[in-house]
């Protein structure tokens, strides 16, 4: 179990090699032969389409799509994609050579070059895709050309989602690559934060740092968020000043070749915590070290988030905003109304990465919107990202029910709503031995404020 300062020697090796697509096209075979096992005939993906701006002729911010990236490693437009289940052929469709392009976009990658770059049996241009393929034909619905008749639009996408839930070594090289550039990223900001104006001024400087670095993408919209702001948990609007907030919270990571980084950190935008955040902060700090440490192969995740809700409850009995029984407060689900959201979700190619089964439907205030259930397998990686939040949307129904409002101290309550909310998120991987931390970005407290210059 470890937590690396830098980007590891080890991953760095990793990424000298191809983008493991042969390997992922076999795993996911595997599955459809799981299912079906005289599965035979070609599986066809299509990655995603140059899509132009409404009214203009500029593209689109091109994002590929993922299945077609995790059978391919090729980021490139306008791909199609096969792999024969008997031969176990893997071939690359890319746009040929189109004379009138030239001059604006330069010349395309030739079938030759593709073949050194993706980890694929053959490449030919879409030219030679023909109008219909063998079957039996496995697409996904809506991601195939209207002249292909699959003959399964189902398993394909199921298989897929199924198979990238473990990564593999190369997946997480590419993760933990993200992270060590978004810690970067987050470093400048918490250096930055005591004498910047805004929240955009933070968001500007985040997205400079990481495409400075290499991820010329964001894994997801950067939340920005300055004091009571923070207690929204997907603030979008990042534009507020700075003046007069007691703290920020920053979730925002990097996309390194399609994977994501996801990090959260809360810092004190005056450099140093007030008594009252820092009580908060070392809540959600405990929240988040305990279920890291409880992280290992079989592990079931739903007892992990069930720790984090005891942490919460205990620390939030210390503070005094809670009062009465511990388990009485844990049975009512009162805690749900300052930690509403789960304690985390898988990431790879997607920020909340597939697999993770959340039930929407649950009943269970507590569990709802835990997006991962079940247990965690070795090599499956998963963000870590307890919080403390103090929004009065959802809080106020709280102390308007008896049930809960006996277990809230709503005067001690008052003094903590310009805490706004507090968020901790380390991606973690789960290996044989228990779990390495992918995220090296300080959170301690002592080494957050020295490094935003106060002793």
């Amino acid at each position: 179990m470890s937590n690396n300062a830098e980007f590891p020697v080890d991953f760095e090796i990793v990424l000298r090699g191809k983008y493991p697509a042969k390997a992922h096209a076999e795993k996911v075979a595997a599955y459809i032969k799981s299912r079906q096992p005289d599965a035979h005939g070609v599986l066809y993906l299509e990655g995603q389409k140059t899509r132009m701006i409404e009214d203009n002729d500029e593209p689109q911010p091109f994002r590929q799509r993922r299945p077609f990236y995790y059978l391919s490693g090729c980021a490139l437009p306008d791909c199609h994609l096969t792999y024969d289940l008997q031969s176990r052929t893997l071939t690359l469709f890319i746009p040929p050579l189109n004379p009138a392009e030239v001059m604006w976009t330069g010349l395309p990658l030739t079938p030759n070059e593709a073949l050194e770059l993706y980890d694929v049996d053959a490449v030919r241009p879409t030219t030679d895709l023909p109008a219909a393929l063998p079957t039996p034909l496995y697409a996904i619905e809506t991601q195939h050309p209207p002249s292909l008749t699959p003959t399964d639009q189902t398993l394909l996408r199921a298989a897929t989602e199924a198979s990238r839930i473990t990564k593999s070594p190369y997946e997480v090289a590419l993760i933990a690559h993200a992270n060590a550039v978004s810690a970067h990223a987050h470093t400048a900001v918490m250096q930055a934060v005591r004498t910047a104006a805004s929240e955009q001024a933070l968001e500007a400087l985040f997205v400079q740092q990481c495409m400075a670095r290499g991820c010329r993408a964001q894994a997801y919209h950067p939340i920005v968020a300055a004091g009571r702001n923070a207690a929204t948990l997907h603030y979008q609007r990042n534009d507020a000043p700075l003046a007069g907030a007691r703290n920020l919270l920053l979730d925002a990571g990097g996309e390194y070749k399609c994977y994501a980084a996801d990090i959260t950190r809360t810092m004190p935008v005056g450099g140093k915590f007030d008594a009252l955040s820092r009580g908060v902060y070392e809540v959600v700090l405990a929240m988040q070290e305990e279920c890291i440490k409880l992280l290992r192969p079989g592990v079931r995740w739903e007892d992990v988030h069930v720790h984090a809700h005891r942490v919460a409850i205990r620390g939030l009995l210390g503070l005094g905003i809670l009062r009465g029984d511990a388990e009485e407060i844990f049975s009512a689900r009162t805690s749900v109304a300052f930690f509403p959201h789960g304690l985390g979700h898988h990431l790879g190619l997607d920020v909340h990465d597939v697999g993770g089964n959340p039930d929407y439907e649950d009943k269970d205030s507590m569990f709802r919107y835990l997006r991962v259930r079940g247990t965690l397998p070795e090599g499956a990686v998963v963000t870590v990202e307890p919080g403390i939040y103090f929004c009065h949307f959802i809080i106020k129904p709280y102390l308007e029910d008896a049930k809960h409002a006996k277990f809230i101290d709503a005067d001690e309550l008052d003094k903590y709503w310009d805490v706004g909310g507090v968020r901790i998120e380390d991606n973690v991987l789960i290996d044989k031995n228990g779990y390495r931390n992918l995220t090296s970005v300080p959170k301690q407290v002592a080494e957050l404020e020295k490094l935003m210059g106060v002793s």
